[in-house]
């Protein structure tokens, strides 16, 4: 009888990519700041005195919403899915215009501003780098095939 326990190889799947894991962090930090920032938008509605209660609410459950997607970009990177590249590579590109319009504001807005900005100019980097695209998977245009997927 072995005294070995199922213990996974380490050699069975290769490291992932420190630059994977930076790009699933920033899509998880936008993700969760916009589910924050729609809680906080929800309950403002629900218990505060805007204006328009009914346009607080579902402000903030469509801003929620909206933050689910960077979320589960993140986890698709960290589970190194192919798919899980668009919806980040989206979310960065809706992030630079949110940027340049706080960038643009007054007060406090303006440092959130800039590091929205560095967040999203450093995923979209990361996302278009050869290396990312190689490390989720994802077949370049014109690239061979691979002959192990193909059906015989």
């Amino acid at each position: 009888m072995s005294t070995q326990q199922n213990v996974p190889s380490p050699l069975a799947e290769p490291a992932k990519p420190a630059r994977i894991t930076l790009v699933a962090a920033l899509s998880g930090l936008e993700g969760a700041a916009l589910v924050i920032g729609g809680i906080y938008m929800l309950v403002m509605g629900l218990l505060g005195k805007p204006d328009s209660p009914e346009q607080a609410e579902m402000g903030g459950l469509t801003v929620i919403a909206l933050g689910l997607i960077p979320l589960l970009a993140a986890r698709g990177l960290l589970l190194r899915r192919s798919w899980s590249r668009g919806p980040a590579l989206i979310t960065q590109i809706i992030a630079l215009p949110v940027a340049w319009t706080l960038l643009r504001s007054h007060g406090a807005l303006i440092p959130a501003g800039i590091v929205l900005a560095a967040v999203a100019l450093t995923a979209l980097y990361q996302l278009v780098r050869p290396a990312t695209i190689e490390a989720l998977g994802i077949r370049r245009p014109g690239a061979e095939p691979d002959t192990k997927t193909e059906d015989a």
